[in-house]
């Protein structure tokens, strides 16, 4: 089929070949790569020693075309290719909103530039201009406290992955024509309001196509046919990538399965003699290379939500093809080999859909990587084979969508821990003691009532469902409209499966609070203005993360409870809610936002991240606290469920052979109890307090925080003493 119709799942399922052996055939880096290397770590210092941003231009708005062809050593490199003219200069994007442009220049020491800013406050209505005259007055509110948190509404959305296997394995001509079919097709249909913007759609995909076609020109390379070998096919596919990220800055620019594809072509030109391993492997060092390189400019703001500057260049493999034959290549672990040739490092952010049926070599190989960089997640390809077939890639952290089939409207997520301190107070913030949510009564007694708090709760969370779903149709509506992904869809098929990708944060204190209210005593604190902001709990009460079926059922009933909120209500572009347990280092935000918490956790305190238990209250060990998060309907949370679980070496084995075997057993039982992700690390506690104080002696400290990974340094403090404070596992 792939022949006939722009289908590369056929095509790789049809030419791959499995690798079932061990990684005894890698290469290490050749002198090239590591002299590049070097060059680009030279920049990474004096990038660290400028603050986090080495240059910006302030005067050329993005796009595919905006900059001359940009270099790190023209005489060095193989993949060539920069989002503008020089390393690590970072682009402007002001069409998702000028105020989000000037902020951020001028939080990084630059001004804005007069022409720029009259063009996009005089005549370009922006994105986020268009988004806050849509808001209602309930919605500013939400979002204002921190009941909402982290609104794609002043930054690009992302969570949309475009098959940049298509440039390559078809190139431009044949991806126009083949749009050209899809114009065809939409003039006969009569012009309904939705006609009309995928014919205006379609048209920009167009356009975005041919920019693509001589931003790679200007670089001496002709892609309008297919890639021939494997240095084209690298250089191709890395060429669609760079054009989306040249014009767009969403949240997640995930780059989709690479290796199993790539490695067709690698086979091919090694069986004919045009290829050595240390050639296969030197291709994909200097891809990784690129894409470490990828920066866009942020505010202090999302610097906060998103710690580290990340970019979530989340990049999926491994997995099952749906004959049964593993998707694991020789390029699979070529692709992990880049942690050892290059060393550890957050991004790509890597990921490896696992399962129990995988090679043996592979899941060896993988366990060991994970144990020495803490650079790895995993994520069950049991859970996403059956539902999405085997050409699903991972978005950001860990949502899974058909890549070129699907594309999520992202919605950040909604604070159920502050939630129910609305309902205890009736809508007012217990912070500002502003009225957030109107018409609602706050309880007034002094020991909350279990049904009483749990009919309040739910009343809270329909009205708070219900404007979370304004916001977004709201958001991206305004999207389409004025920052449009034209390029990364025009890699998509004509018709696109679209989810609405929203988000629940505070799990784990919203479940301890309302088994502390059912099992415990839990006496209210009230100030001066009436409000409830303290809380003291008599007795005991069982903790979610302790395999424990009184606290862990009220875990899963949420995730269900509010799910069943979302599915309610009509969604922009008839998208099918979908639904995540996920924070980012936003855990860190969402706990300053919020005041103390029926469980005992005090005001300003860090939510646990993602789907976690509190910190420190999975007291049953590392198997107890994932089963627990196992237990999590990954049906009512498609779009996934975060563990991240942090073992001291000395837990998983004396030697680095018994950690290896350990943490395989780990991942496979995690995977055959249902559990759906979990982000490794192995680690010290001793190591991570001496690179707050050495900070200079650890650059290349990478951790894993919420579904992606980040250099510990270029945390916050704040946020450093969070990863502290999270359970460092001594036993499994």
């Amino acid at each position: 089929m792939w022949r006939d119709a722009i289908d590369v799942a056929d095509f790789v399922r049809h030419n791959h070949t499995p690798y079932e052996g061990d990684a005894d055939f890698l290469a290490g880096p050749t002198e090239r790569t590591t002299a590049l290397w070097g060059r680009v770590r030279e920049l990474l210092r004096e990038e660290r020693a400028r603050g986090g941003v080495l240059d910006v231009d302030t005067a050329t708005p993005a796009s595919v075309t905006a900059f001359a062809p940009g270099w790190i050593d023209r005489d060095l490199e193989i993949v060539v290719g920069l989002q503008t003219d020089a390393p690590l200069k970072r682009a402007i994007m002001p069409a998702g909103g000028w105020r989000v442009v000037e902020n951020a220049l001028r939080a990084h020491g630059h001004e804005p530039d007069e022409r720029v800013k009259e063009i996009f406050t005089r005549y370009r209505t922006t994105h986020n201009d268009a988004v806050f005259d849509a808001y209602t007055p309930e919605i500013r509110a939400c979002r204002s406290s921190g009941l909402i948190t982290g609104l794609p509404d002043s930054y690009g959305r992302g969570r949309i992955i475009g098959d940049y296997r298509r440039v390559a394995l078809y190139g431009i001509d044949r991806l126009i024509a083949d749009k050209r079919a899809d114009q065809h097709l939409l003039h006969g249909r009569w012009p309904t309001e939705e006609v009309i913007r995928d014919r205006a759609e379609t048209a920009e995909q167009i356009r975005a196509l041919e920019d693509l076609r001589t931003m790679a020109a200007s670089y001496g390379h002709d892609i309008s046919g297919p890639a021939r070998d494997a240095r084209e096919a690298v250089q191709w596919l890395y060429f669609g990538y760079l054009g989306a990220i040249k014009e767009q800055d969403g949240a997640a620019m995930s780059i989709g399965r690479l290796d199993g594809f790539l490695d067709i072509w690698m086979r091919r030109d090694l069986d004919r003699g045009l290829l050595t391993e240390a050639g296969a492997q030197e291709l994909i060092d200097d891809l990784v290379i690129k894409l470490r390189l990828v920066r866009f400019l942020r505010t202090p703001e999302y610097d906060q939500l998103f710690s580290g500057d990340p970019t979530w260049v989340t990049w999926t493999m491994g997995g099952l093809g749906t004959d049964g034959r593993p998707l694991v290549s020789r390029t699979t672990f070529r692709v992990l080999r880049t942690l050892y040739n290059l060393g550890p490092a957050p991004e790509p952010n890597l990921t490896v859909l696992w399962s129990p049926e995988l090679p043996l070599g592979f899941r060896a190989y993988a366990a060991r990587v994970a144990a020495e960089t803490s650079a790895l997640q995993f994520i069950s390809d049991e859970w996403l084979r059956p539902r999405f077939g085997d050409d699903t890639a991972i978005a950001c952290c860990v949502s899974p969508m058909v890549t070129g089939r699907q594309m999520q409207f992202f919605g950040a997520r909604v604070n159920l821990a502050k939630a129910l301190l609305y309902a205890i107070n009736g809508g007012r913030d217990e912070v500002t003691g502003e009225t957030v949510l109107e018409g609602f009564e706050p309880i007034t007694g002094d020991v909350l009532d279990a049904e009483e708090l749990a009919e309040r709760y739910d009343a809270v969370l329909d009205r708070l469902a219900r404007t979370y779903m304004h916001a977004l149709n709201v958001i991206h509506t305004m999207h389409d409209r004025y920052n449009y992904e034209r390029l990364e869809m025009a890699l998509h098929d004509r018709d696109v499966e679209r989810t609405m990708a929203c988000g629940i944060a505070g799990l784990a204190v919203a479940a301890d609070s309302l088994s502390a209210v059912r099992h415990a005593r839990v006496e209210v604190i009230r100030d001066e203005r009436g409000l409830a902001v303290d809380y003291r709990v008599h007795g005991e009460y069982p903790a979610y993360g302790n395999l424990d079926e009184r606290a862990d059922s009220i875990a899963r009933d949420l995730v269900s409870g509010f799910m069943r909120r979302l599915r309610r209500l009509p969604a922009y572009r008839r998208a099918r809610p979908t639904q995540s347990v996920l924070t980012i280092t936003s855990n860190v935000v969402y706990g300053r936002m919020t005041g103390a918490t029926p469980d005992g956790r005090p005001a300003g305190v860090p939510f646990s991240p993602g789907a976690n238990p509190m910190n420190g209250r999975d007291t049953r060990g590392a198997l107890a606290s994932a089963l627990s998060v196992a237990g999590l309907p990954f049906p009512d949370a498609e779009d996934g469920i975060s563990l991240t679980t942090t073992f001291a070496p000395v837990s998983l084995g004396r030697v680095p052979e018994e950690r290896v075997t350990h943490l395989v057993g780990v991942l496979d039982g995690h995977v055959a109890a249902g559990g759906y992700h979990m982000n490794v690390n192995v680690l010290e506690e001793a190591t991570l307090r001496d690179a707050m104080e050495h900070p200079e002696e650890y650059p290349d400290l990478t951790i894993r925080v919420s579904g992606y990974a980040v250099h510990f340094t270029r945390l916050t403090r704040e946020q450093q003493l969070d990863v502290l404070a999270r359970t460092f596992h001594g036993s499994v």
